[in-house]
């Protein structure tokens, strides 16, 4: 872990992002102390070729001893490079690497790419490897991004208690009272569900294409309602948050299914975890912001307004860029590392203590 720096100064962080629907690298400028937002900087993106695809599928479930890693880690350290050598005066790099595998309580969490790499190719310094500690004190590692939605939401003035909904590979929430100032004290974050990996993964598996796009497909069909019924019932959805799920979530099996009836049914699942989330919220939000790539699918975001009780929105309507986000929250929890600051917390991960993740590498 990083001591404190010292100082508050506002420094450009550059924030990455590789999730788990494996689409490619998010990569933007944030202006921050680690508290505030000050300002957002340019951003940019980069796509994983289908071959650096394809290495990267490979290796899904592998831990640092398996042989599939070492071309992996080459994929997301050669894609972070090119794309972060687009940036200029950058202080500081948030690097989050690539999702492997993920088993808080068992063998861990396991990023792919190393920061001190990324830090040699760039010149600046760089925090990576943010989940371990928090793993290794007992938290779920996930989701990171809670803190930074803290500050979005005093950015964009909310008075009253709001909610996000990150729709990526998997759907995670945050729920933030903007009149608490400490972050670790106004969040409660968990994941909820599958997101738009399932679907992802249907249409590649089913139409050799990348995506339901536009939910078009979906639309066409029928939710299954016993498959339905029966992934309610999943054990996830009885556990307390905080928790975490890994790409493999649970869904509801639609092999039977006909394509747009299992797009449908899987677009489903998605709404109903996340309309499952509001159960543990500790008092209704006023509003549910909604970023990442799922933000873009009509049917899915219909299904979500029909199941929420509150107005359902992209972070758009604030002002926001739902692409970026994650990217941002990177960047954010980049500078907090360097200022010593906490970056999870019991409400967020349920680590037992608020713990400052990551590691930094100077070039």
């Amino acid at each position: 872990m990083v001591k404190p720096q010292g100082g508050g100064a506002a420094q450009r962080v550059l924030g990455t992002m590789s999730g788990t629907s494996l689409d490619g690298v998010d990569a933007a400028v944030l202006l921050t102390d680690g508290i505030d937002i000050l300002d957002f900087g340019e951003s940019a993106y980069r796509p994983y070729s289908e071959a650096e695809r394809e290495i990267l599928r490979e290796a899904l479930g592998a831990w640092h001893d398996d042989p599939r890693v070492e071309a992996a880690a080459e994929v997301v350290e050669f894609a972070h490079a090119e794309l972060c050598a687009q940036f200029r005066n950058i202080d500081l790099v948030g690097f989050h690497g690539q999702t492997l595998a993920h088993d808080p309580g068992g063998r861990g969490t396991h990023q792919a790419g190393a920061g001190e790499v990324l830090a040699q190719a760039l010149g600046w310094p760089v925090v990576s490897d943010f989940r371990s500690a928090d793993v290794r004190l007992g938290g779920q590692g996930a989701p990171l991004a809670p803190f930074y939605h803290h500050a979005l939401a005093r950015y964009i003035k909310a008075e009253a208690p709001i909610a996000f909904l990150n729709l990526g590979g998997v759907a995670n929430v945050t729920w933030v009272d903007p009149a608490i100032p400490k972050p670790e004290y106004a969040c409660l974050a968990f994941d909820c569900g599958p997101g738009n990996a399932p679907m992802d993964d249907a249409m590649r598996q089913r139409r050799n294409e990348a995506r339901d796009t536009d939910g078009a497909l979906a639309a066409t069909g029928q939710p299954d309602a016993a498959r339905l019924d029966a992934f309610a019932r999943h054990g996830f959805f009885h556990r307390m948050p905080p928790k975490s799920l890994d790409r493999a979530a649970p869904a509801p099996d639609v092999s039977a299914l006909n394509d747009a009836d299992a797009l449908a049914t899987l677009a489903a699942a998605c709404a109903l975890g996340v309309a499952r989330a509001f159960e543990h919220f500790p008092s209704p939000p006023a509003q549910l912001l909604v970023c990442g790539g799922g933000r873009h699918n009509p049917t899915l975001m219909a299904m979500i307004a029909a199941g929420c009780d509150c107005e359902v929105l992209p972070v758009e309507a604030q002002g926001l860029d739902g692409d970026m986000i994650e990217a941002q929250a990177f960047a954010y929890l980049a500078a907090r590392v360097a200022r010593g600051l906490p970056t999870s917390a019991p409400k967020t991960t349920g680590v037992g203590t608020p713990v400052g993740g990551g590691s930094l590498s100077k070039p």
